[in-house]
């Protein structure tokens, strides 16, 4: 009896067992069906949030082409006007009205300017002026640590004797170092004797390619109001390059050109149009002194219109990168006595 007993209750805990273990394979299939469900179920596209927009935005914004312009205004007795504002000011590009982005009188811009001496033979005797000049407005213009200038004399070659530095003591120290370079002997047949090597420009005067290497090498990365002044006769005599060339390149890397033009009367004299139609095109003007005093007030002028400019940008319309010339015009309507200076144009970005 005892035996049928256990016997009885071994089978019924062993029926128990089973049971659970059915329920645990039940639980564990239901749970792997509901995973792979899952897993099948398709996935919702994530709503992108709002910032994402705005940052789109933003980008096509920064990526935007804008022309920066500075403009000088003036009057007709060349009296400088500094009250202008921006509902006053229209700007045209191709002859299309342009929106304005941003307009300011900009009277602090860093300055980065290149001073180009001609040390040629007819600046034998204007040179020692020049220098003298030259060394005074370099004080009176560069603030230290916020401006910057370089040094380059040319002849048939351009020379850095002094690059790009906010320190007025070594840019005073290359002006007094550049020294009048002699032209070639001449033979007893008349005119120069031929150089040996046939490729020398020595004693020639290479103003458009000085321009050039200038605004292309030197400036055109460089931030802020970039100027080349060149003190020169203008008479270009061995340049490989031309003066549309020059201009070109000039407007490129933004640069303004501004001129003194000097040199001595034995050797032709100043070509007044050729500096005429490099700084008119690029923005800066010419001045042609006879005196020591002259050359004094013409850099007096050069230090008032570097620092009395405006300042606007604008977004092109046409936005197309084709790597076409855009001329510029700004003018001021309400103001008929108003005249502005500024670089005739740009080139657009070449895609």
């Amino acid at each position: 009896m005892k035996t049928v007993i256990k016997f009885s209750t071994l089978c019924f805990a062993l029926a128990a067992l089973v049971a659970v273990a059915m329920m645990f394979v039940s639980e564990s299939q239901s749970t792997i069906h509901a995973q792979q469900e899952k897993k099948q179920e398709p996935k919702k596209p994530q709503q992108q949030k709002p910032t994402q927009k705005v940052d789109e935005e933003q980008t096509i914004k920064l990526d935007t082409q804008l022309v920066n312009v500075l403009f000088s205004a003036y009057d007709k007795q060349n009296r400088y006007i500094n009250d202008i504002n921006q509902e006053e000011v229209e700007v045209l590009e191709n002859g299309q009205p342009q929106q304005i982005f941003t307009f300011k009188r900009e009277f602090d811009l860093p300055l980065t300017m290149a001073l180009l001496i001609d040390v040629s033979g007819s600046e034998q005797y204007t040179l020692p002026l020049l220098k003298d000049a030259g060394g005074h407005f370099v004080d009176s213009v560069i603030r230290t640590g916020k401006d910057t200038a370089a040094v380059i004399k040319f002849e048939g070659e351009a020379t850095v004797m002094q690059g790009l530095t906010s320190n007025p003591a070594r840019v005073r120290k290359a002006l007094g170092d550049v020294a009048f370079i002699a032209p070639p002997p001449v033979s007893v047949y008349g005119g120069a004797t031929p150089p040996i090597n046939s490729g020398s420009r020595q004693g020639g005067t290479s103003l458009y390619d000085a321009i050039v290497a200038t605004s292309a090498d030197m400036l055109a990365k460089e931030p802020g109001r970039k100027t080349i002044i060149v003190l020169t006769d203008g008479v270009d005599t061995t340049s490989r390059l031309k003066i549309g060339d020059a201009i070109d390149e000039s407007l490129r890397a933004e640069v303004v050109i501004y001129a003194i033009g000097i040199g001595d009367p034995g050797f032709g004299g100043v070509d007044e149009g050729a500096l005429k139609k490099i700084c008119d095109a690029t923005g800066g003007r010419a001045t042609f002194p006879k005196s020591a005093r002259d050359l004094d007030k013409a850099f007096a002028e050069l230090e008032r219109d570097l620092r009395q400019q405006y300042l606007l940008a604008y977004e092109p319309k046409n936005g197309t990168t084709d790597g076409t010339f855009r001329k510029i015009e700004i003018r001021v309507p309400s103001r008929k006595e108003v005249k502005t200076r500024h670089r005739r144009g740009y080139y657009a970005p070449k895609a």
